[in-house]
């Protein structure tokens, strides 16, 4: 795939279009993985952009919540949920249990995780979670639901 992202400079700040928000935001390093990672899902993986929300609310118990990103399938019902780090940070435990948070209120079957060094695909078991060895196609997640 070969994403050239759209960057506009404000002041002394950069500012990356996202797609799916239809706007410029700010370029961050999570930012930067969010915006490689999902054009990745889209040309490489089959994953419609329009099935793809970005900074998505949720609320979990009393507190909202902002997921990075939720792919849904055709009944528009929640199929992964996806969380962005920086390059700098580890997909650590911390990182896994933070899914496990987000995915108490959608109950999805799989979810990502990528720093955009190293990224993860895992589908969820009962009260587990199984890695995959590579990211799914758009059609396998459907399959598997």
């Amino acid at each position: 795939m070969q994403y050239e992202p759209q960057i506009e400079q404000l002041g002394n700040k950069d500012y990356i279009l996202c797609s799916w928000r239809r706007k410029y935001v700010r370029l961050t390093p999570e930012e930067w993985v969010r915006q490689h990672f999902l054009h990745a899902l889209v040309e490489d993986f089959g994953y419609p952009q329009s099935l793809i929300a970005v900074e998505a609310a949720i609320t979990v118990g009393e507190v909202s919540k902002r997921c990075d990103a939720i792919v849904y399938n055709a009944a528009l019902q929640p199929l992964c949920l996806i969380e962005f780090k920086a390059p700098t940070v580890s997909l650590s435990q911390r990182v896994f249990d933070q899914m496990a948070v987000y995915n108490r209120r959608l109950g999805v079957r799989f979810f990502f995780l990528s720093n955009g060094k190293f990224h993860c695909a895992c589908r969820v078991l009962d009260h587990t979670y199984e890695r995959l060895p590579s990211i799914p196609l758009y059609a396998q997640i459907c399959q598997n639901t």
